[in-house]
């Protein structure tokens, strides 16, 4: 299963031989696709969907969807049985307030971190690190979750500004997602996270004293074509002044050499 930035799911059914059916979007039984309702598009984040999971998450025995959100929020849409979902999702709450990470971007996985017998939700964010939000309604029952506590600390944010290299990496940075699982087979859960990162280091040539004057110069420049661009009314206008911050911003490109990426690490439980 996927979700793609509509805020839609696809399901990409299995053949017998291995292969899998094009992707098709996950309909409820109304015949409609599951989405997310809002109520305007200032509420547009809450109906960007991330990572759907399907998970037995009431424990009525048909597996229901768990899903994420760029709001920072989780949903569920409840399970009818045999693959079919009721159209309208509720939110998960704690008490009565909606369930939400420090950060936006969740991204939950369910798993009983605690070995309590009961379902927990784990989750990555925006702003790194990995959280958790504990069950305590036991066994079978529709989970009473806690508000989210820090099991891995977010890393000091990085930017595209910064000289980083990838020897200076001690952890996960930004944009976490997380994958629970016993990694080394010792009966204890592990955490993979997954991140995004933008190393950055001086353009070939150019030398320590050279790219402080030249990027102090560019910076200027660049501020005042960003509040040109920001004051731009009249589409005329604002067509001129983007044509203008795109080209000051593709200046950057002669005096830093930036790769966007990221890495998996793992984190080996005691």
């Amino acid at each position: 299963m996927q979700q793609d930035m509509a805020g839609l799911f696809q399901v990409l059914k299995g053949k017998p031989d291995g292969t899998f059916a094009a992707a098709t979007t996950l309909l409820g039984i109304d015949g409609e696709p599951l989405i997310i309702p809002i109520a305007s598009r200032e509420e547009m984040t809450k109906n960007i969907c991330t990572r759907p999971t399907a998970v037995d998450w009431d424990g009525d025995g048909d597996l229901d969807l768990v899903v994420g959100n760029f709001a920072g929020s989780f949903y569920v849409f409840d399970g009818k049985g045999q693959g079919e979902f009721f159209p309208k999702p509720e939110p998960i709450m704690v008490g009565d307030k909606p369930l939400q990470i420090t950060g936006a971007h969740s991204d939950p996985f369910v798993i009983d971190w605690d070995n309590d017998g009961d379902l927990d939700l784990v989750s990555g964010s925006s702003n790194g690190g990995v959280q958790w939000s504990e069950n305590q309604a036991g066994a079978g029952k529709k989970p009473e979750l806690t508000k989210f506590k820090t099991l891995i600390a977010a890393k000091p944010r990085t930017s595209s500004s910064m000289f980083l290299k990838e020897s200076e990496l001690t952890g996960p940075t930004q944009s976490t997602r997380v994958w629970v699982d016993d990694v080394n087979s010792d009966g204890k859960l592990d955490i993979l996270v997954g991140d995004s990162v933008a190393l950055v280091s001086r353009a070939a040539g150019v030398s320590e004293q050279e790219f402080a004057a030249k990027y102090a110069d560019w910076q200027k420049e660049f501020n005042v074509a960003m509040k040109e661009y920001s004051s731009a009314k009249e589409p005329e206008e604002r067509r001129k002044v983007s044509q203008r911050y795109q080209e000051v911003y593709q200046q950057r490109s002669k005096l830093l050499t930036e790769e966007r990426t990221g890495f998996v690490w793992l984190y080996v439980q005691k």
